[in-house]
């Protein structure tokens, strides 16, 4: 019974420390993003609650918006501390012009790299005959990222799924290579 008790101790200890860490990427991954040549498209940090933004929404007005919760901003600081952390370049980061996507570039990257906004990176949730024009413009810079460097993209769950078939959790990395024709995705990363 003792030994059972301090087995299952010495288990909580691992678990409570696995948790406080953030998780990094496979090392064949990690080795990779170190080299360049990768599109980083990242989906907003967390927000408060909710699907889309309320009615009459202004793309120029946070108040308007669907923010960043507490959590989201935290997540976006750990976000840009964990690619620090790891030595992986970044020379460029872009954002949609949504609130929430630009709070999350600034918080995790302003201090070392400007933001960009770029409306191809603007959300298309709500308005889908823009989606095609948007993933077109979105899969011809994959192609034309630098190859020694790294690129980050903040945008917004459709717009990564679009491109990439992949649905993003908030805060979450979908890792991409550079390159003509379809993006490969490399890999996906939570580093929060």
């Amino acid at each position: 019974m003792r030994r059972g008790a301090l087995v299952l101790l010495a288990v909580l200890c691992l678990a409570t420390t696995a948790v406080g860490r953030a998780a990094e990427p496979a090392a064949e991954l990690l080795a990779a993003l170190r080299t360049g040549g990768h599109v980083l498209l990242i989906r907003h940090a967390q927000t408060d609650p909710g699907i889309g933004d309320p009615p009459g929404f202004r793309v120029d007005d946070c108040g308007t918006q669907r923010n960043l919760s507490a959590a989201g901003r935290e997540q976006a600081r750990a976000l840009g501390a964990a690619l620090r952390t790891l030595g992986i370049p970044v020379a460029e980061v872009r954002s949609s012009q949504w609130c929430r996507c630009l709070d999350t570039a600034r918080l995790a990257f302003a201090e070392q790299t400007p933001v960009r906004p770029w409306p191809a990176l603007n959300s298309f949730f709500g308005d889908a005959a823009s989606e095609p024009a948007r993933t077109q413009a979105l899969r011809a810079a994959v192609a034309a990222a630098p190859a020694a460097t790294n690129v980050v993209w903040v945008t917004h769950q459709v717009n990564i799924t679009a491109v990439t078939g992949v649905v993003p959790a908030p805060g979450e990395i979908v890792i991409v290579r550079r390159g003509p024709g379809t993006p490969v995705v490399a890999g996906r990363w939570s580093p929060v």
